[in-house]
């Protein structure tokens, strides 16, 4: 990890109503003119002469997992009032995993520019940030890295479990587990539908560490947080004292102007994140969410250090997808704090976080519960190294990812044959046709499901077994592409490879019948084609024609701007501020 220049952003020379007024070329009547708006809606002068504090209001009907902010909000601001400041609640994007087309990340920076701008273009001291689903947490973090504005994250906290004749179910991985076995014949029809109703019981996020609780657990470590935030369930009253809570502070934080993301998040912060990551056995999702968020502060991500943290640090929570348990489990455990204290000889307890204390405060503040088994020791991990592994090679030569503590461990070390798909099209025509030539051993290969390919590199990478070998009982084949994956999904699954085939990359090069290794231990993925072949072929090469609508609107800003996995897949202009 490498910094190379700092956030040039600075705290607003005025406080409160006074702040970013509107350009009339006259300073005076533009703060009359607020102030006569504003008092339609009741305020006093008192309310209005008070510092204010900004909260974000995501909740949507299309955005079940946020079904508890407006709660969250009234509690927020009942914190900030009783602090003595002035709540103003406004609305940005609100991004659900399942309602977006094409996908989520398609949308995450469009989130996270709407959010960056409404924080500079309305009066605020400080802002609570409120969000929970899989882009969200990140967007909002990206926002508060650019515009460097005292800021509090409050995630909106996961589901509780749900139930099925007697089996413990959760949102997201048992959907895939038990959808499998529905396409293999195993899970009946009436089943699939009751127990729809079953997954996701409860407003929240997803309760298995996919990637809104691993997103959670990072807000925790990164400091932008209260301890607790990342895991408190999304139903207990506790998670409206957080929000009672997170107001107050940010109260406090608009009386002192700070401290202000780029003092939160700093290098050693991102690295303290990335050896979490490792040990809670998170979502690949994160590590591209991270590089973008640093990248915004001018932090370089590097791949060879998070896959050097991942030998030396174990997977110590026991969650699914990499273990058993579940996120309520994990917070009455101890939650991130208690994590934390089992691997604090790997991070930099001095760093700062919002709440004034720094790391090792929070981490000897941990709640120590006796004979929970949730979260491991060193000495009993639930595997011995990361639950992430970086992989290099001729056909990733600036990397892809594999979470190796969900994958098959014979398939980890496997030389087969590739079958490609070539887009997401494709696979959807072809993958369950009966006459496929594939067999279970093979390795299969999707392409053109990148950040430009798909567009928006969609959670396809976990794409399923073609059904006549899930019929005959294949649980798990090596899939790779250029995608992303779900957070709650498992297999042996290699994900983010860059550069994407949609700019040319080696993914854009394989033949049906070519031979892959995939060597995990090694950190190996390669094309076993000669080099003079592979450059036949990228002379052959053609890129894919453009997408439907990318000559226009966000589609077209997207296309032209957007970054490759390694470099967090965020837009080219949106680095950070100049000095």
């Amino acid at each position: 990890m490498a910094s190379r220049k700092k956030n040039g952003s600075e705290p607003p020379k005025a406080s409160g109503l006074r702040q970013g007024l509107a350009t009339y070329g006259d300073a005076g009547f533009s703060l009359f003119l607020r102030k006569a708006f504003i008092k339609a809606g009741g305020y006093s002068d008192d309310a209005l002469d008070r510092p204010i504090v900004g909260i974000t209001n995501t909740a949507s009907d299309f955005n079940p997992c946020h079904g508890n902010v407006p709660d969250l909000i009234e509690a927020v601001k009942r914190g900030v009032m009783l602090a003595g400041a002035l709540p103003m609640v406004f609305p940005t994007v609100s991004i659900h995993e399942s309602f977006s087309h094409p996908t989520s990340m398609f949308l995450r920076n469009l989130m996270a520019m709407d959010t960056e701008e409404m924080i500079r273009a309305q009066p605020m001291d400080s802002v609570v940030l409120i969000g929970g689903c899989d882009k969200t947490l990140p967007a909002q973090l990206m926002a508060a890295a650019s515009v460097d504005r005292p800021a509090v994250v409050l995630p909106v906290g996961p589901m509780l479990v749900g139930h099925f004749k007697g089996e413990v179910l959760g949102a997201c991985t048992d959907c895939r587990r038990l959808w499998g076995q529905y396409r293999a014949g195993t899970f009946s029809q009436d089943d699939i539908e009751r127990v729809s109703e079953r997954l996701a019981p409860t407003k929240g996020t997803c309760m298995v560490m996919g990637t809104a609780s691993t997103m959670g657990c990072i807000v925790e470590t990164l400091g932008m947080g209260l301890p607790g935030s990342g895991s408190t369930p999304a139903t207990h009253s506790d998670r409206l004292r957080l929000a009672e809570q997170s107001g107050k502070l940010a109260a406090e934080m608009a009386r002192q102007h700070g401290p202000r993301p780029s003092e939160i998040m700093t290098e050693a912060a991102f690295r303290n994140a990335l050896t979490v990551l490792q040990a809670i056995g998170g979502s690949t999702n994160a590590l591209v969410h991270l590089t973008a968020i640093a990248r915004r502060l001018g932090v370089a991500i590097e791949l060879e250090q998070f896959d050097a943290i991942g030998r030396k640090v174990p997977v110590l929570v026991d969650l699914k997808p990499s273990g058993d348990h579940y996120m309520e489990h994990f917070h009455w455990a101890g939650g991130n704090s208690r994590l934390m204290q089992e691997i604090r000889d790997h991070l930099d307890v001095s760093c700062r976080t919002v709440a004034g204390k720094t790391l090792k405060e929070v981490i000897d503040a941990a709640e120590i519960v006796p004979n929970q088994t949730v979260i491991r020791t060193p000495a009993n991990p639930i595997k011995p190294t990361g639950g992430m592994a970086v992989l290099r090679g001729n056909l990733a030569p600036r990397g892809a990812v594999i979470k190796h503590t969900a994958a098959t461990p014979a398939l980890l070390t496997h030389t087969g044959r590739a079958v490609v798909f070539d887009s997401l099209a494709d696979l959807a025509a072809r993958g369950d046709d009966p006459e496929l030539d594939v067999k279970a051993d093979d390795i299969l290969v999707l392409r053109n499901a990148g950040p430009k390919g798909a567009p928006g590199m969609p959670e396809a990478g976990s794409f399923p077994i073609p059904m006549k070998l899930a019929r005959a009982g294949v649980k798990d084949m090596i899939r790779i592409s250029d995608a992303r994956m779900s957070g709650t999904a498992f297999g042996t699954i290699v994900l983010h490879v860059a550069p994407e085939s949609a700019v040319g990359g080696p993914l854009a090069l394989v033949k049906t019948g070519d031979r892959i290794t995939l060597d995990v231990p090694n950190r190996k993925l390669e094309l076993l084609v000669s080099a003079d072949e592979l450059e036949k072929r990228r002379k052959a090469w053609t890129a894919p024609p453009a997408h439907p609508g990318s000559d226009r609107g966000y589609t077209g800003l997207f296309h032209r701007t957007v970054l490759q996995a390694d470099e967090g897949v965020d837009f080219d202009f949106l680095g950070p501020a100049a000095d």
